[in-house]
């Protein structure tokens, strides 16, 4: 249903080298075919300030996505904090939102997961209610000529976010996933372009995303 996806690494240059030491620290993140631009760092010491120049306070304060966060960095059991932020693929979809997922090992030895919506679009609109949940963005998508409108969502969202739950005492990992707005899947633009009808079961809308 969807294209091949995208391996996207942060290199200090295009090179064989820069590149393969980037694989090597693990900053790199992948999509389902749009090339969005993902960052994500994360730290003890960020604040909301932060993200006015995201890219520089990550690498000065904390470790890029990939990278490991020891206790020996903290001030006691201060939780960690992140910054995150992701632009469109400006030839795809605008943005509905930024989520991490956590994932951690109880004294039991059973393993959770839970997942946090960080950053959205039209928030002024789309409120996040008691449960942390957000309401669906618009579905525009029109199934007879391919398009939608990217005015639903958002061309780039950044934001500061501290773990609400964090135990100092558990192991936990931390990713970023970027969701676009709703769009079309490759059968809809098939059966447009060769004048189809497509099953009743097929798939026709989704939302392209991006993890880290």
């Amino acid at each position: 249903y969807l294209s091949s996806g995208y391996a996207a690494v942060w290199a200090t240059s295009n090179t064989r080298e820069a590149i393969f030491d980037a694989m090597m620290r693990r900053e790199v993140y992948a999509t389902t075919g749009p090339r969005m631009q993902v960052r994500f760092f994360g730290g003890f010491d960020f604040t909301e300030g932060d993200i006015s120049d995201l890219v520089k306070a990550g690498y000065s304060k904390g470790v890029p996505m990939g990278g490991e966060l020891s206790g020996k960095d903290r001030d006691g059991n201060k939780a960690p904090n992140f910054l995150v932020s992701a632009l469109m693929d400006p030839e795809n979809a605008s943005l509905d939102r930024i989520q991490i997922v956590k994932g951690w090992v109880d004294a039991e030895g059973i393993t959770h997961e839970k997942v946090y919506t960080i950053s959205w679009s039209h928030p002024d609109t789309r409120t996040m209610d008691s449960d942390g949940k957000v309401k669906r963005v618009v579905n525009n998508v029109d199934l007879t000529s391919g398009t939608w409108d990217n005015s639903t969502g958002a061309p780039e969202l950044m934001t500061w976010w501290q773990d609400p739950n964090f135990d100092a005492a558990q192991n936990a990992f931390y990713y970023v996933r970027v969701l676009e707005i709703p769009t079309p899947t490759w059968p809809v633009y098939d059966a447009i372009k060769f004048g189809m009808e497509l099953p009743a079961d097929t798939i026709k809308i989704q939302q392209e995303r991006a993890y880290s």
